[in-house]
C-alpha cells in the first residue's frame, strides 16, 4: 500500500527522509551491531545522539545558555502537574484558559495552591484568543501559564500575553519548531513531541536555570523535578532512547531544510490554500476567528453532522486520513503539521472542491 496524507492531530505525520533513514538502521546502528532500541543508554553510542540533538534543537531555537533542555517522559499532561510543584513558591499561579488542554492543566494546578482564570474564551467555544494585553497578573502570582496553540480548536496566540513581569510559562505541543520563537521571553516553554517532532511518549521541556531549584513542593516526587532531570542530563533514569534518536533526525531534517523561518514559510503557504478555499467554500466553513487562526490545526464544518460523517468517511476512502475532528467538538480538523507536503494540502482542497461540487 503508498503512503496516505496523514492529517491526524498526534501521533502524526512524520518526514519520510526520517522515516527511510530509521527504517535502514533499524537492525545496525552505525555499524554497532544493534538497533538504537537495544543499545544503553549509558553508552558512547547513545551519549552522542543525546548530545546532538540536544545542540541541534539548541541551534534551531537558538536557546540561549541560561536554559536547560530536558527529555523527559510522561508527555505534556504530566507537566500540567510538574509546573506548579516545581514553580509554585507563593501557592499562586495565573492560567489563561483557550482550550481544553489549558484547562486540565489549570484545573491540575488547583491541586497545589492557588490557580486564578485570569483570561477565557470558553464563552465561544474557545474559537478565539482573549486579548491579552492588560490583564489582572496577581501580584504574587508565581508565573503566567498559557497553551500557546490549540490543537482542538485550532487556534494560535499571535502575541505573548503581556505578563507584567512574571514568569510565562508555555505548552507549545501542537506549534513546536513551527516557526521562529524567541526563548527568552519564557520561563519554562515545553511540548510533547509527538505532534510536530517525534513519536509519542516524551515531552520536551526548556526550562529557564533560576527556575531549577530543591525548593519545591513538599512531597514533590524525585521524578516530578526539574532538577533531577537537569542535574543528570536527562539520564536519571532509562530515557525514551527511541524517542530522542527520532527527534534528534527530525531536528536534522529541519536545519538541512532551511530551519524555522523556512518552516514558517512553507506552513504559511501551507495553511493560505486551505484556509482560502474555507472563505469562500459554499459548503465548508472555519469554526475560528481569523485572527487567531492557528497554522497547524485547521478545524471546520458543513453545519451538518451527516453531511460532515459523509466528508469523513468518503475522504478517508481516497486516502486523507484522519480528519475527523476531535471528539468534544465534532467536524473535520486538518493538522497540517511541518511534515505534511504542501502537495497534501493541495490535494485535500481539490477533493473538498470535488466534494462541494456532488453535495450541493
Amino acid at each position: 500500500m503508498s503512503r496516505v496524507y496523514n492529517f491526524s492531530a498526534g501521533p502524526a505525520v512524520l518526514p519520510e527522509e526520517v522515516l527511510q533513514e530509521v527504517a535502514a538502521e533499524m537492525m545496525d546502528y552505525q555499524g554497532c551491531g544493534m538497533s538504537v532500541m537495544e543499545i544503553s543508554h549509558r553508552s558512547k553510542i547513545f551519549d552522542k545522539i543525546i548530545e546532538e540533538a540536544e545542540q541541534d534543537l539548541r541551534d534551531l531555537m537558538e536557546i540561549p545558555d541560561n536554559y536547560k533542555v530536558l527529555f523527559l517522559q510522561g508527555g505534556g499532561s504530566q507537566q500540567f502537574a510538574m509546573i506548579p510543584m516545581n514553580l509554585m513558591k507563593n501557592k499562586v499561579a495565573d492560567y489563561i484558559v483557550t482550550g481544553q488542554w489549558a484547562k486540565k492543566a489549570y484545573q491540575e494546578a488547583q491541586k497545589y495552591g492557588k490557580a486564578n482564570k485570569i483570561a477565557s474564551s470558553e464563552d465561544k467555544t474557545f474559537s478565539y484568543i482573549p486579548d491579552c494585553s492588560d490583564l489582572p497578573i496577581s501580584e504574587d502570582a508565581d508565573y503566567v501559564y498559557i497553551c500557546e496553540n490549540n490543537t482542538i480548536y485550532g487556534t494560535k496566540f499571535k502575541e505573548l500575553p503581556n505578563t507584567k513581569g512574571k514568569t510565562l510559562v508555555s505548552d507549545v505541543s501542537s506549534c513546536f519548531l513551527s516557526e521562529p520563537v524567541d526563548v527568552s521571553k519564557y520561563g519554562i516553554i515545553y511540548g510533547g513531541v509527538q505532534k510536530n517532532i517525534g513519536p509519542a511518549g516524551m515531552v520536551i521541556a526548556i526550562v529557564r536555570e533560576d527556575l531549577i531549584t530543591e525548593d519545591v513542593l513538599e512531597g514533590t516526587p524525585t521524578m516530578l523535578t526539574y532538577k533531577t532531570h537537569a542535574d543528570a542530563g536527562s539520564l536519571y533514569n532509562t530515557p525514551n532512547v527511541f524517542c530522542i534518536y527520532v527527534c534528534g533526525k527530525v531536528f536534522k531534517w529541519l536545519k538541512k531544510n532551511g530551519g524555522l523561518s523556512a518552516m514558517k514559510e512553507r506552513n504559511e503557504a501551507k495553511a493560505k490554500i486551505l484556509y482560502d478555499y474555507l472563505d469562500q467554500s459554499r459548503l465548508f466553513h472555519g469554526t475560528v476567528e481569523k485572527k487567531d487562526r492557528s497554522l497547524m490545526n485547521v478545524p471546520f464544518v458543513t453545519g451538518d453532522k451527516e453531511m460532515d460523517a459523509k466528508f469523513v468517511a468518503e475522504a478517508t476512502a481516497a486516502g486523507f486520513m484522519n480528519l475527523k475532528g476531535h471528539r468534544s467538538v465534532g467536524g473535520m480538523r486538518a493538522s497540517i503539521y511541518n511534515a505534511m507536503p504542501i502537495e497534501g494540502v493541495k490535494a485535500l482542497v481539490e477533493f473538498m472542491k470535488k466534494f462541494e461540487e456532488e453535495n450541493l
